[in-house]
């Protein structure tokens, strides 16, 4: 090694992401790399104290939806704030390309519909520099950012390239559609595409409340594209399904006779759905049965409930879709909470149907026995009497009439926490035994989608300060295992995910004692205005890009190494 290299770390405590608990060590990085681990004597033109501190790769995350945010943004808060350093986008099948002049609006339609991001925001913000899957990961390449961004191919967007309106009807794709969308498969992996994405599940709809193009496609379909995958040699199968058409069991079946043809691999989401059949422990056993058997299937999963976050401040509310809140829901919150504090206005809001004008796609998984008084600080833990509905039992009044009220607290800034996905037990056990899985990948934060309502980007935070620093349930070699080389590994990224001579150089450097995260703020950063929830983190002292230092102590530094990575197809 050199005398001199471009940055040492000092006398950090290293966890190299392999699941190994830490070790006393320098780090030298050099090039981007990583140079060297151990007792460094070379000198670096910048160094820095790590004494106390956690020395971890720069985290990867598998599931993000920053594939407008990555066009107009260069930092991609709030994964940048949470460690992320490397960040999987274009999941359940949305995204922006390929896409032909004529459709950008159904595009825009969906996303908005399926990710809550408002379509004023993409109209402004997409500057449409593409048509085919390639031009749209060179329009990224040409973009500097505070991470790196990896793009899956959407299958929602190549259907309606290939189908039309065939595709938003529905309609089962022929041998032509499949034939060419194998092809496109192909084509976006050999251009730089991690794979294919799709959605099976009616919770997906556009803004006009149609239902994701991908809904029904039939296992021909699905098979041209893992194909496509195959043909590439590369790339895996990211999907989302209900798994009720028409059970579990028939349902894994098929994907799993479709992963077998491709010979390549591919993740699912897989959650408790409070309102649903627990068929996720199911799902887990027939991953595992798929797995020792060569078949490569793993669930990704998330580390607590997956929560919608109401209020005034947000897209959406129990209220959003009655007729009074409607004539209200343009005004300042200061407006609206005027108009809604006087009792003749109050009293015919809480009489109108909540439905009626609601174009929420999850309204109907909203319930007041799984909704709670978010707090400050934030309490992601509720108890079972902490519901509306049990308030509501004790102090005499109607659900409807405790929601409002929590709306209306803090000046109109206050949150209602209503969990939607594991938290059917009024606790954290399903998550517990589903990270504690050895074929689980941590994941579902959704960084860049649900700008409105649903706030998890920081689940990298929540992992070390929950799971670790508060319930010490996982070691914290395994919880920087699961942020790093794990994710990485499934998503075929080889290069980073582990502290070692020759890997990428991104890094943490954290203060244990410290981890935590702030509580949700809103802000109006997005094009055209739009406004967003996001939620700081502390205790990353600093984080590090490719050898720089994009972050210190939750600060951006102005420095921007990320870049594009394109997948590497077998020759």
């Amino acid at each position: 090694m050199a005398s001199k290299v471009d940055l040492v770390i000092r006398g950090g405590n290293v966890v190299d992401g392999t699941g190994a608990q830490p070790m006393a060590a320098d780090v030298a990085i050099a090039g981007g790399r990583i140079a060297a681990i151990g007792k460094i004597a070379a000198s670096g033109a910048e160094e820095i104290d790590a004494k106390g501190l956690l020395v971890t790769p720069g985290f990867v995350d598998i599931h993000t939806h920053y594939d407008g945010q990555a066009i107009w943004d260069t930092h991609m808060a709030p994964s940048a704030w949470h460690g992320v350093t490397t960040a999987v986008m274009g999941n359940c099948g949305v995204g922006f390309a390929p896409c032909k002049p004529e459709d950008r609006e159904k595009l825009v339609e969906l996303m908005e519909g399926v990710e809550d991001i408002p379509g004023a925001v993409m109209h402004e913000g997409l500057q449409w520099e593409w048509e085919s899957f390639s031009e749209y990961l060179d329009a990224l390449e040409r973009r500097q950012r505070d991470i790196d961004v990896c793009a899956l191919l959407p299958h929602a967007a190549v259907r309606v390239y290939v189908m039309g309106e065939r595709a938003i009807k529905l309609e089962p794709a022929n041998q032509g559609d499949i034939a060419v969308m194998r092809r496109i498969t192909a084509e976006a992996v050999a251009a730089g595409a991690f794979g294919v994405s799709t959605s099976r599940t009616t919770s997906h709809k556009s803004l006009t409340g149609e239902y994701t193009p991908t809904l029904r496609a039939l296992e021909a379909e699905l098979t041209g594209l893992a194909q496509g995958l195959g043909d590439a040699g590369a790339g895996f199968l990211e999907v989302v399904s209900e798994w009720t058409q028409p059970d579990p069991e028939s349902e894994f079946a098929m994907l799993r006779r479709v992963v077998e043809a491709s010979g390549r691999n591919a993740v699912f989401t897989l959650a408790q759905r409070n309102n649903g059949p627990e068929s996720w422990p199911d799902l887990l056993r027939y991953a595992d049965d798929a797995i020792r058997a060569g078949t490569s299937i793993r669930p990704v999963i998330a580390p607590r409930a997956i929560g919608l976050l109401l209020g005034l401040e947000g897209s959406q509310n129990p209220f959003s879709g009655t007729r009074s809140y409607c004539t209200i829901a343009k005004l300042s919150i200061a407006d609206r909470v005027q108009r809604m504090r006087d009792p003749e206005f109050r009293r015919q809001l809480l009489a109108d149907d909540p439905k009626e004008f609601s174009t929420f796609p999850l309204f109907h998984r909203m319930s007041y026995d799984q909704m709670f008084r978010f707090g400050h600080p934030p309490n992601y833990t509720p108890k079972r009497e902490d519901a509306i509905s049990a308030i509501a039992g004790r102090e005499g009044h109607t659900p409807q009439e405790v929601a409002y009220d929590i709306m209306l607290e803090n000046e109109g800034h206050g949150f209602i926490y209503a969990p939607i996905v594991n938290y059917g037990r009024f606790d954290l056990s399903i998550s517990e035994t589903q990270l504690a899985d050895r074929n689980t990948i941590m994941g579902l934060g959704d960084g860049g989608a649900h700008v409105g309502f649903i706030l998890d980007a920081g689940f990298q935070t929540w992992l070390l300060n929950y799971w670790g620093k508060e319930r010490r349930r996982f070691d914290i070699g395994e919880l920087v295992r699961r942020l790093t080389s794990d994710p990485a590994g499934a998503a075929g990224l080889g290069d980073r995910g582990v502290l070692a001579v020759g890997k990428k150089a991104d890094v943490n450097l954290i203060d244990y004692d410290r981890i935590g995260y702030d509580a949700p703020h809103v802000a109006y950063d997005l094009p055209a205005g739009g406004r967003r929830l996001l939620q700081r983190a502390h205790g990353y002292v600093a984080t590090i890009v490719s050898g720089q230092v994009t972050y210190r102590n939750g600060e951006a530094t102005g420095a921007l190494p990320g870049r594009l990575v394109r997948g590497q197809p077998t020759p």
